[in-house]
């Protein structure tokens, strides 16, 4: 996390900073019996052996919306609030999967590159697809889901989407199953959340739905896509192309993933502004303000519900 974070972590509690520790084991045999409280970046893992090691730990405070790192489930059986940092982040987010949707359609990484190569004199860039006529299908409409889909209005395209259930407050076609909205559309917007509920399930019958014209754009969790179907859909014209912003195995992105032209790749930059993430970090320190001054953590997830005790 930045700088400011642990220092203001620093400023309100007694701070330990385990990405630090030379010796982990070591570590938490000292410090881990007194430790109440957890601050986490988003892809630290917290699962049962860690969390044996923290008898007394009450609150896990994450730095992120995503959480599938985190064994939410067996922090709540422990009596453990997991918090994260939603809705601060939701514009950044849906601000960059509609720049990652024009910059793989139109292909302007590649364009700047051309320009960059001194190739224009030579002759103009190849002409692009377009988002003109496109049918997009929203995998997800969550809060980053919804604030994408309003951008997204403005373009005069088709939306569709896909979630666990229909949502009656958004005129937006709605599809039961992700095979049957992937039928329908030629852009897919994944942003459902991780996790083994949603590991690999845009797979290659998925992407061979979308066809030849179809462009998938990523701005959620790499496990979600099946990445070897993903690569052989690119290789092979299945699909036309994607934009990526989070990958499997972050950060080591597949080499073939790379060697494709038709795709924009980012290192999951999705919140990563001075703005946005100053943002977040304000809220990990609030749920853990709040939570020891005895007003309840402010955004629990939903594995760790809280109400106030009366």
């Amino acid at each position: 996390m930045q700088s400011e974070v642990m220092e203001a972590l620093n400023g309100h509690f007694q701070f330990h900073r385990l990405h630090e520790a030379g010796d982990r084991d070591a570590f938490l045999a000292e410090f881990g019996p007194r430790i109440r409280g957890l601050a986490v970046g988003a892809q630290t893992p917290v699962d049962s052996a860690l969390l044996d090691r923290l008898p007394r730990l009450e609150i896990i405070s994450n730095f992120g919306v995503g959480y599938d790192t985190i064994d939410a489930a067996e922090a709540g059986r422990r009596g453990i609030i997991v918090t994260n940092t939603p809705d601060v982040l939701t514009d950044e987010v849906a601000d960059l999967a509609l720049g990652l949707l024009l910059s793989t359609l139109r292909q302007i990484p590649q364009a700047d590159r051309y320009l960059r190569a001194g190739k224009w004199p030579e002759k103009p860039y190849p002409l692009s697809a377009t988002l003109r006529e496109r049918k997009v299908g929203i995998l997800g409409l969550g809060r980053i889901g919804r604030a994408i889909a309003r951008r997204l209005e403005g373009f005069d395209v088709a939306i569709h989407y896909h979630g666990r259930s229909r949502q009656s407050d958004v005129s937006y076609a709605y599809h039961p199953t992700l095979m049957e909205m992937a039928q329908a559309v030629d852009v897919l917007m994944v942003v459902a959340p991780g996790g083994a509920g949603t590991e690999g399930m845009v797979d290659a019958a998925v992407l061979a739905a979308l066809g030849s014209d179809g462009i998938v754009i990523n701005v959620a969790r790499g496990t979600v896509i099946d990445e070897p179907a993903l690569i052989e859909a690119l290789r092979s014209g299945t699909i036309h192309g994607a934009g990526l912003d989070v990958f499997a195995k972050e950060p080591q992105v597949p080499q073939a993933l790379i060697d494709v032209e038709r795709t924009v790749l980012l290192p999951h930059v999705g919140s990563a502004s001075v703005h946005t993430r100053r943002a977040m970090g304000r809220l990990v320190v609030d749920n853990l303000v709040s939570w020891f001054e005895g007003r309840g953590p402010l955004t629990p997830v939903a594995e760790t519900p809280w109400s106030p005790r009366t």
